[in-house]
């Protein structure tokens, strides 16, 4: 994995590491707005498919290389997707795109780049949908539901390895457990998250295969890549390295897709553009609230007063006693939004201000 320790929105799980990749690319850049949606076409559904072949290695239609600017950050991220119908709708992890404050995607069939705007996302399950700007008659992935999966089946892995771009990397292995947990930490709050029900393959996924798709001996997508093992490699029987891989399965992640073109929020989905406070929050120790370590110039939390080292304790009337519960709170709001806003100042006593949001990159 490569990193810029301490920069905001990096996401590890313990002892895995989600495989996005940050690293200094290019200068970041902030891309233009997006026109708006014309009709939604029906979502994606899995079905029961018996397998055309058994010795699958190679990759179907229906990738993308995303290329994520952070300009706050001023890096870039590169992950990949999956694309869901002609449309230009593409499936991907939710910390491909986490901070980006511009995102590109290249059909891998066309070869092809578009714009691309974010639809929603869901932080708790690490799924997100993006719409490249201008799509049409894009040759879309195909699906079949973890049911139709066993420990032994072999699997082929597609992504964006390296970030390099161009024709997807193709990496093959086996199903080695289901329903495995993986906790993830976000580098920049300390807050934790578990994702469960993860399919576990020998596939050694690498940074930027983040969002692609795991594919069955039939060439059909049962999994999304999501994260891979930064532990030793375990060994065979036969002693070689048998690396560890992890994919979301495509059901729970079209279910989560389905939810997300709908326009559905919830506690966990955010729909359309994020707000943003302008802070850099960490744990408060002991004390209750999340800590300010970093302010946005110019952002609305500058422009109310609030300072480094304080530490916000309401948001919108409700108590925050972490930096992932205010994270809660942010993600039901939206730019333009007027909340009111306490903090525990350095050298004692509460300040507050009601504050307007801006918009913002997604958490």
């Amino acid at each position: 994995m490569s990193e810029l320790p301490g920069r905001p929105g990096f996401r590890t799980v313990l002892p895995l590491v989600l495989v996005a990749l940050l690293t200094l690319l290019a200068p970041s850049c902030r891309l233009p707005g997006d026109e708006t949606d014309n009709a939604v076409p029906p979502p994606v559904t899995a079905t029961e498919v018996a397998p055309e072949r058994t010795d699958f290695s190679g990759r179907q239609p229906g990738v993308v290389n995303i290329t994520s600017m952070r300009g706050l950050e001023s890096t870039r991220a590169a992950g990949t997707g999956i694309v869901l119908d002609a449309s230009g709708f593409v499936l991907t992890n939710s910390h491909v795109i986490q901070g980006s404050t511009g995102i590109e995607g290249t059909d891998t069939d066309t070869d092809r780049t578009y714009r691309a705007r974010v639809i929603g996302y869901d932080t708790s399950q690490d799924i997100a949908v993006i719409r490249l700007t201008g799509a049409s008659g894009l040759p879309a992935a195909r699906f079949a539901p973890v049911s139709t999966v066993g420990i032994g089946d072999p699997v082929t892995a597609v992504g964006n390895a390296g970030g390099d771009g161009g024709e997807p990397s193709v990496v093959t292995g086996h199903v080695t457990a289901l329903g495995q947990s993986v906790t993830a930490r976000d580098d920049s709050d300390g807050s934790v998250e578990r994702l469960a029900g993860m399919i576990e393959v020998s596939a050694p996924i690498k940074p930027g295969d983040s969002g692609g798709p795991l594919l069955n001996s039939a060439g059909r997508v049962i999994g999304v890549n999501t994260a891979a093992s930064t532990a030793l490699p375990e060994r065979s029987p036969d002693g070689r390295e048998r690396p560890r891989g992890y994919a979301i399965p495509a059901d729970r992640a079209l279910e989560i897709a389905a939810q997300i073109r709908r326009g559905e929020a919830s506690a966990t989905v955010h729909i359309g553009e994020t707000a943003m406070l302008g802070v850099m929050v960490r744990d408060n120790g002991t004390e209750p609230g999340a800590r300010v370590v970093e302010i946005v110039p110019g952002s609305p939390a500058q422009r109310a007063g609030i300072p480094v080292d304080a530490a916000i304790v309401t948001f919108g009337g409700q108590g925050v006693d972490s930096p992932s519960t205010l994270t809660g709170l942010m993600l039901r709001r939206h730019p333009g939004d007027v909340v009111r806003i306490e903090w525990a100042m350095p050298g004692g006593g509460i300040a507050a201000a009601d504050v307007r949001l801006a918009k913002g990159p997604p958490q």
